[in-house]
This record gives C-alpha cells, structure tokens and sequence, in this order.
C-alpha cells in the first residue's frame, strides 16, 4: 500500500509540473509574437540603413581615392585589442539558447588568445553574466534586465562606451554575438565585426538617386550614419535575441510538457501494476486462509 501512495504522489507531482510547463509554453507563445513582428520591422530598417551607407561611401569615394579616413573604414591588420559585446537572456529554461552565445564567445577569446590579442568583454544578461563571474572571468561592462526588455535608448548606452574606445584607439575592433531568431522552431547564431567596417561595394549604376552629397559634408554625414548603424546594430541585436529566447523557451517547455506526459502515462502502468499484484496478494491470503479452515 505504501508504494502505491507513492507513486500516486508521483503522479500528482508530475501533473502540476505538466500544467506548468504548459502555461509556460502558451506565454512565451504569446510573447513570441509581438518580438517576432519587432524583429520583422527592425530588419526592413536594416536594409534601408544598409542601403544608405552603401550609396553614401560610393559617392564620397567618388571625391576620395584610395580607402575613408574615417577609422570606421580603416582595417587593422596587428589588432591588439577586441571588445567583444555578447547577449544572453536575464533568465533560465529556454534550453541550450544561452549555452550556444557562451560557447561562442569562448571560442572567440580561444582564437584571440592564439593571436596574442587582449579580449576585453560586455556582457548583456544575467545568464551570462553568471557564468563568467562563475568562471572568474574578468568582465569589462555588465548590463543586467536590457535583454528581457530591450530599448533603442539601453542599446545606445551599451555601445557608446564601445564606440568611443575604438575612436580614441583604446580597442581596434568590437566583435557583435547573440543567438537570433531564424523561424519559430530554430534559432540563428550570430556572430558580426561591427567595428571596423567594410565599405560596401557597389556599381555606378547602382548607386544612382537622387541623393547629392557635398564633399565638404562628407565627414559629417558619415560620423552620423555610422553611429546610427552601430546603435541599430545593438539594438536590432537586442530585440532579434529577444524574440530567439522566447522562440527557445516555448520549444523547452513544450519538450517538458511532452516528457511530463510520458512520464505520467509511464507512471500509471507501474501504478497499475502495482495495485494489480496488491489485489492478486489479497487474493491469495484469503484463498489460504479459507483453505487453511478445512
């Protein structure tokens, strides 16, 4: 009898995991939604912005030979020193999602470190924070609660202090990783050199508008751009993580959800079992006993 109280209680046990997990899974569902619209929107944004710098440093190049003076553009062939910005999730049970940008970022300051080139990382979210605090890893900037609520505003904090080192020489460049959303069952990571940047390449025809630029202007209008397109960068990889971590998290839970159903179905036979050979043990007591009184 014992054993059949415990594994009822089992059985119940699992069931209130089942209902968690599955209320879990419907709001990450929900939330996935509204980050995946934010995402879409945010990638037309890229394109355009893309589209802009490659026209605008066509048509400076045309006033300009050889490569832009702007170190933006300058490539740097003996770095010595690359910040790398990462981005986790401020929370947990969203399977490998964290795992896989931590993996990354390690093997990142693996191939540095066979270059002789001093790693210096910004770390975005809690998990990963974590886990190089754990590690006694030395973090150069932390920012906790950005990533479960992302905002234009926290992505310029986040990479003005980047962008500023790399322009006064302290950093030669700044490395972008984050594990992004690809579809509702898949996430994509990513792993992007922001800083220096190439210039796009395009043909005359291409670059055709009616876009005038003023030669004079061109240091302007490019410094301007460029801090635009770093800030999106960091936004773009806020919001894009964001809507990865959920799409991980209502694949986690619903995994759950389906073992917690095994589980139970799994429990039922050996409740059943059990009670079957405690019937058949009664059974047999009562015919010996009766036996025993003839």
């Amino acid at each position: 009898m014992s054993n059949l109280k415990e594994i009822k209680r089992k059985i119940k046990s699992v069931q209130n995991t089942q209902k968690t997990t599955r209320a879990m899974k419907l709001v990450s569902t929900a939330k996935l939604r509204k980050a995946e619209e934010v995402a879409k929107q945010s990638r037309v944004y890229a394109q355009k912005i893309n589209e802009m710098l490659s026209e605008i440093s066509f048509k400076v190049n045309q006033y300009k030979t050889g490569r832009l003076e702007s170190r933006f553009f300058q490539p740097i062939e003996n770095p010595d020193k690359v910040d790398i910005i990462f981005v986790t999730a401020d929370k947990g049970l969203c399977g490998g999602f964290n795992v896989q940008t931590i993996k990354a970022v390690q093997r990142l300051m693996e191939e540095y470190k066979a270059k002789k080139v001093k790693v210096r990382l910004r770390a975005v979210g809690r998990k990963g924070i974590e886990y190089f605090n754990f590690q006694d890893i030395e973090l150069l900037k932390t920012y906790s609660g950005v990533s479960s609520n992302p905002t234009y505003e926290k992505a310029q904090e986040i990479i003005s202090d980047a962008i500023e080192d790399f322009v006064n020489g302290v950093s030669d460049g700044v490395m972008l990783v984050h594990n992004g959303y690809f579809n509702m069952i898949s996430q994509e990571l990513k792993i992007n050199e922001i800083m220096p940047v190439e210039p796009p390449k395009m043909s005359e025809e291409e670059s055709l508008s009616l876009m005038e630029i003023e030669p004079e202007d061109d240091a302007k209008i490019l410094d301007e751009l460029m801090q635009k397109y770093f800030e999106y960068n960091m936004y773009y990889a806020l919001i894009d993580s964001l809507a990865a971590e959920h799409s991980a998290r209502m694949q986690a839970m619903d995994s759950a959800t389906s073992n917690a159903k095994e589980r139970v179905h799994s429990l039922n036979i050996a409740y059943n079992k059990a009670r079957q050979e405690s019937i058949t043990t009664e059974l047999i007591e009562i015919i010996s006993g009766v036996e025993s009184m003839k």
